[in-house]
């Protein structure tokens, strides 16, 4: 279990929260409790969440794992914009190296626009080798992906981890989870609970997730968290939140033991939700970005 930290950035992951001391207390409060992985990116803010990860953590625990995004770039009202290009990606590791005050990145993503992009993929990849090699970074993730451009990813490069949209309501990287298994790639969901703004409502709304939860004594976003790790040993869960209350409550989930009965029947909800088609006109509730 570890901590997305995107959450501890102000509105819109845009400048600094309401109460940078709340979120430098969630930081704290996750190492207590065991977290040794914090995923975060220099965009956050930007430079905002690695400061107060660099404030409240430097120096860092031995065991704690620092992992990062590149691909992305804000304007000065706050929009995402690509930065794509390889330079742009070496400047993106030494904005994280420099906010995070590091000199090496335990595992930074490619995070792609899509697979149709108009920067080439064995460039980009191979200016993040090329850091490697440098020595600024250890392991090279890609987020965002599809199967295709994780088996020319491969091609390329040791690919240690994907990072991709997923969850037990939405389920459209099945496949892509079983080919990560097959390869022993870690895989890191985003939107872990679904929508930051509907997700655990959504949640909470399905029937059969809300009796699971019950006979656990757990939360829905309990078991929705129970139910990924259940779903492979590699599965490494990085939900965000700038709540201690909330973060105890994520945390506490590694404890939950789900029966084969309730694995089958939070993959028929999966499935349920993936087989009925949307209303005309809507795309379903989108996840915020990681």
């Amino acid at each position: 279990m570890g901590l997305g930290a995107m959450q501890l950035a102000g509105p819109g992951v845009f400048g600094p929260p309401s109460d940078p001391g709340t979120a430098r207390t969630v930081l704290r409060r996750a190492i207590e409790l065991g977290v040794d992985h914090i995923d975060t990116s220099q965009y956050y803010g930007p430079d905002v969440v690695n400061d107060l990860i660099r404030e409240a953590l430097y120096p860092y625990p031995d065991e704690l794992k620092l992992a990062t995004k590149v691909g992305w770039r804000r304007d000065e009202a706050g929009g995402i914009l690509p930065a794509q290009r390889p330079y742009e990606l070496r400047e993106g590791v030494e904005a994280n190296l420099r906010s995070l005050r590091v000199d090496r990145l335990d595992l930074v993503y490619l995070r792609l626009i899509s697979p149709e992009q108009a920067v080439a993929l064995e460039d980009q990849l191979g200016e993040l080798e090329d850091l490697r090699r440098e020595g600024k970074l250890d392991l090279i993730g890609v987020s965002n992906v599809d199967q295709a451009t994780l088996e020319r990813a491969l091609g390329q490069v040791d690919v240690a981890s994907v990072q991709n949209a997923y969850n037990v309501l939405e389920r459209d990287d099945d496949n892509l989870v079983a080919f990560a298994r097959q390869h022993e790639i870690a895989f890191v969901p985003w939107a872990p609970l679904g929508s930051s703004f509907r997700g655990p409502a959504r949640l909470g709304a399905e029937r059969s997730i809300a009796e699971v939860a019950d006979n656990h004594h757990a939360t829905p976003t309990q078991i929705a968290l129970a139910w990924l790790l259940a779903r492979y040993e590699r599965m490494l869960l990085i939900p965000g939140t700038s709540s201690v209350a909330h973060l105890e409550q994520n945390v506490a989930a590694l404890q939950l033991e789900l029966s084969d009965t309730d694995l089958a029947t939070l993959d028929h909800v999966g499935r349920r939700i993936r087989l009925t088609p949307c209303p005309a006109g809507s795309h379903g509730d989108a996840p915020a970005r990681g």
